[in-house]
């Protein structure tokens, strides 16, 4: 398959947008109804306590979306402490994804299976250097997670990190970290990238698994309550200082644990599970509302910025 072709899922969507993959946030009824808003739902293996319950999270996932060939991607946790791995890659071989991305680890775990049933593997990556070893693996997207994502996060700048990873990568590029309006879709367009993948904002989606306590601060926070630490996990992430503040979380203690993915992660006493992360651009939410409101916000946001973009380019290229 050519490089467009593979680029060509995004050209076919309403909008070239991934909902985020979100421990303990995202639901099978957020997947659906962003997928059938006209972007990509996901679905973390992680959210679901049991691999019972996540055989029926798929079930229900593969039964509202495949029917009408609607893509959606499914989110595994590939590093070495995680138990569940080979009971949830033989559910992907049961439902057979679009899109399966890895976090936390090498992609090359997932290949052999999706790539049996045409799926695609995307990698996230926090660096140049992970891109690369991604990209030789035979991944066939990556997803950039830049500076200011909410949850686990990157350390560089969206504009700059495109330009290394374009040096040696010309297949499907996704940029998340901060994709708060549909302005932010366009310039990454423009930027070199292929599509983004947005979480903040859906957070608040009256479909996700998010208390109300949780949305509504969301929609009282700032950029400015918004802080980064490895605190909390062990791993550089963004959390809301407020949440982190019940909680009883120091965000500038050190933290030297070793990351630990072992057991039901859902369940169990990890400190994650008491406090809530948002990205920088949380400041862009506002209410709480549908999927579909948040989407088409998204894309009228998106089609004013295209016509400004076309105004700006008529003066400069007149």
């Amino acid at each position: 398959m050519s490089i467009q072709q593979e680029k060509a899922l995004f050209s076919r969507l309403k909008l070239p947008m991934i909902v985020a993959p979100m421990f303990l946030v995202s639901s099978p009824e957020l997947v659906i109804a962003s997928s059938k808003s006209g972007v990509i739902g996901s679905l973390p293996a992680a959210n679901a306590r049991t691999v019972e319950t996540l055989n029926e999270w798929m079930a229900q996932v593969h039964g509202e979306l495949n029917s009408q060939s609607l893509p959606w991607l499914f989110n595994m946790i590939v590093h070495s402490s995680y138990d569940r791995f080979d009971a949830e890659i033989e559910l992907v071989r049961k439902y057979q994804p679009a899109i399966v991305s890895t976090a936390l680890g090498s992609p090359k775990r997932v290949m052999e299976v999706v790539k049996s049933y045409g799926g695609k593997v995307y990698a996230d990556v926090i660096t140049p250097g992970m891109a690369k070893k991604s990209a030789d693996a035979g991944v066939d997207g990556l997803i950039l997670v830049t500076q200011g994502a909410g949850g686990h996060t990157g350390r560089y700048n969206p504009l700059a990190f495109i330009a290394e990873v374009r040096q040696f990568w010309d297949g499907p590029l996704g940029i998340a970290g901060c994709i708060s309006h549909g302005s932010d879709v366009a310039a990454m367009l423009v930027a070199g990238a292929d599509f983004v993948a947005s979480g903040t904002r859906y957070i608040a989606a009256t479909e996700s698994f998010a208390s109300d306590e949780y949305k509504q601060m969301l929609v009282d926070t700032d950029i400015e309550g918004v802080v980064e630490t490895k605190a909390v996990s062990g791993v550089l992430a963004n959390w809301m200082q407020a949440s982190l503040d019940k909680a009883g979380i120091d965000p500038d203690a050190s933290n030297d644990a070793k990351i630990d993915f072992s057991g039901n992660i859902s369940t169990a006493n990890k400190a994650w599970k008491d406090v809530w992360s948002a990205g920088q651009g949380v400041g862009s939410t506002t209410a709480i509302e549908s999927a579909t409101g948040i989407t088409e916000r998204f894309y009228n946001e998106f089609t004013d910025a295209l016509k400004r973009s076309q105004a700006i380019a008529a003066g400069y290229l007149a």
